[in-house]
This record gives structure tokens, sequence and C-alpha cells, in this order.
């Protein structure tokens, strides 16, 4: 059985980082894409950060430039390295693995059958 299980969550300053990570236990045969979700309150979830099978790497024009995923697939571990975290960060982050290709780009929650339980950012101004 496939578990999700993120840590690194926390609560920051504006202008400080953290580093999330996502522990990814279980076979999985494929992944045509891996991410990172959030949630703010009162919003809806947003994909913030994916990976492909490619490895290529698409983010939110909200974080681009700030936050960077990367896979160590030795270790079946996905990481966010935020920085320079903003107020607006705040929200439960969420990693997700989708493991059979559908039309969407990785940054669309369409097509996620794994996730986890979600880690909180807190950014204080």
């Amino acid at each position: 059985q496939v578990q999700l299980e993120e840590s690194g969550g926390g609560s920051v300053q504006t202008g400080e980082s953290l580093r999330l990570s996502c522990v990814v236990s279980g076979y999985i045969d494929k992944e045509p894409c891996m991410a990172w979700f959030r949630q703010a309150p009162g919003k809806e979830r947003e994909g913030i950060a994916a990976l492909d099978s490619r490895q290529a790497s698409s983010y939110a024009d909200t974080v681009k430039g700030r936050f960077t995923i990367t896979q160590d697939k030795g270790q079946n571990v996905l990481y966010l390295q935020m920085n320079s975290l903003k107020s607006e960060d705040t929200g439960m982050y969420y990693c997700a693995v989708q493991t059979m290709s559908t039309a969407y780009p990785c940054l669309v929650d369409r097509g996620y059958n794994y996730w986890g339980q979600g880690t909180q950012v807190t950014v204080s101004p």
C-alpha cells in the first residue's frame, strides 16, 4: 500500500525559509506526476510545484523563483524548498503522487490518487 507522509512545516516569519519533505512508501510503478499542493484558509487547494516523469518542474506563478521542488529517487523522498516566505504562503501543504497519466498538467489536482495528510505552514509578518 502506498503512503505519503509530509514533514517540515512550522511557524516562521516573513522572509525566512522552510524545507518540506514527503516520504513515499510502498511500490509505485510509474509516477507521471508528483506535486505539492497547498490550501490556504478559506481558499481552494492549488498546485504550487510539480515534477513530471522526465523530472521537468513546473510552478505556480505565486511561488516561481522562491520555491524549488526536487526528488531523491533513491530515498523515495519529495522535497519542497521554500525561500523568501510571505504571509500569503500560509496554509496546509500536501504532497501527492499520480500513478496514471491524465490529460491534465501536473499542477492540476485531477488524477492524483495518493495524498499525504498535510503539514501546516504559518508565515507571520
